[in-house]
């Protein structure tokens, strides 16, 4: 059973017998841990212990609610401060409200009652908090970009470098690869990795979606809008304002919605379905395809300024069967985590297993890996996987529909698209990427990258 931290409360009283009292009724929650100090230098000289709560006297023998309910603010900004005074003063009670003062209590026979519930309010929203903070550093580190996309091929360490570049910053992000490569984990691990992290992660899968109802879905809709619309709805795009927008399979993206979708994101506001009022938003958009956009472009399935819109940084997983020996990296991760999952003892591959799953091409890719792996535990019957219970089926590698660029072409497509963004201007786009001024100049002049 997990064990609850304890709630520390600063009761600040100079009368020791009041002090006791709201001491004695507070510590009647075994969870709270309460020390009383009689003056405002006490306590300021005990805030290093960082407490939860804090209930304070306004008139204390060193000091005013006002200077004391100060200092703490401005050491503490995120402890709540109860003033409780033997005076009844609107004027008061009004300007240390102002100060940040949680609340104004008047001494009186209500007080403790008051006190008690106040207190019950206030450690559920730092409980809350607490448990917030957690999972955001959970999530956090399970999607860091060395854990989110596992591998040493130097391939991976590229998507690794173009996750952290494009966390600093809000670029567009593209992201390119087969199927089961991990496109939305790298969506994720920009997204918590950035500033945004705290903000909303909302994801989209364009082919999962009807196509009637795309519109709706990304846009919402206001009520009475078609039939069904019983009530408005929110959507994707104000859900995610202040956070990040990920468009899984975007090439899937009817041509009629392309037009609607670039106007939004170049305007930043969205009209519901049915309304005509526009709502402004702000997300960070990253989107996926498992196909070659530029191909859907030259076919005309996807408009040609669309494609420019959303290029941005452009990043390419690559499939697994080109990631040499990251095929064992990433086997031996999914069995420990399966079976530290399960309670199993630890399973290990044989060198047989291990030559197997380096030959075969994985058309899934990690996905498939993954899958593969965990029944494979299951299979075996002690503590060694044999080759015999790695299900794989035969079949070959898929055509390689993203075009895989080499290190040099993407590095030049990310500054190209750079120059295009900022004006050209040569400065600027050596910042933002982090590079010295004259690696740009010299791609300029070997006539890698043009400027207009």
């Amino acid at each position: 059973m997990t064990s609850v931290l304890p709630f520390k409360i600063f009761v600040v009283e100079d009368n020791a017998w009041y002090g006791e009292l709201l001491m004695h009724r507070l510590g009647q929650n075994p969870n709270h841990s309460v020390q009383r100090f009689s003056t405002a230098r006490a306590c300021l000289d005990q805030l290093s212990e960082l407490p939860d709560f804090i209930t304070l006297d306004y008139s204390l023998p060193d000091a005013k609610g006002e200077q004391v309910l100060r200092k703490i603010r401005e050491r503490l900004p995120n402890t709540e401060v109860l003033v409780i005074s033997g005076q009844e003063d609107v004027g008061t009670a009004v300007s240390m409200l102002r100060q940040g003062a949680y609340d104004y209590l008047v001494k009186d026979e209500h007080t403790l009652d008051r006190l008690w519930n106040i207190v019950g309010k206030v450690e559920q929203q730092v409980r809350l908090r607490h448990d917030n903070n957690q999972l955001r550093k959970h999530i956090g580190n399970r999607f860091g970009r060395e854990q989110a996309i596992l591998g040493e091929h130097s391939s991976v360490q590229l998507v690794h470098t173009l996750i952290a570049k494009a966390a600093r910053t809000t670029i567009t992000v593209s992201v390119s690869g087969e199927t089961g490569t991990g496109k939305e984990l790298v969506a994720k691990a920009i997204h918590f990795q950035s500033s945004r992290a705290g903000q909303p992660f909302v994801a989209v899968n364009m082919a999962a979606i009807p196509r009637e109802l795309v519109e709706s879905e990304l846009f919402g809709h206001e009520k009475g809008a078609f039939t069904g619309a019983v009530a408005r709805r929110v959507g994707r795009l104000e859900e995610a304002n202040g956070g990040t927008l990920f468009l899984d399979e975007i090439a899937d993206l009817d041509l009629s919605l392309q037009a609607k979708l670039l106007r939004v994101l170049q305007e930043r506001e969205v009209t519901r379905v049915g309304g005509n009022q526009a709502v402004e938003f702000d997300v960070r958009l990253i989107v996926a395809t498992h196909r070659d956009l530029l191909a859907e472009v030259e076919a005309g399935r996807f408009r040609e300024d669309l494609y420019y819109r959303l290029l941005g940084l452009p990043i390419v997983l690559p499939p697994l069967r080109q990631r040499g020996n990251d095929v064992l990296l990433l086997a031996e991760a999914f069995v420990r985590n399966f079976c530290a999952l399960n309670n199993l003892p630890l399973r290990q591959f044989t060198t047989e297993a291990c030559d197997r799953l380096l030959a075969h091409p994985f058309p899934g890719n990690v996905r498939e890996l993954k899958a593969v792996v965990e029944l494979a535990t299951v299979l075996a019957d002690g503590e060694q996987i044999q080759a015999e219970d790695l299900p794989l089926r035969a079949g070959r590698a898929p055509e390689d529909p993203t075009r895989q660029l080499s290190l040099r072409d993407q590095t030049t497509a990310i500054v190209q698209n750079c120059l295009d963004e900022m004006g050209g201007d040569v400065l600027a786009v050596a910042a933002r990427l982090r590079i010295g001024k004259s690696t740009v100049y010299r791609m300029i002049q070997q006539r890698e990258v043009h400027i207009g």
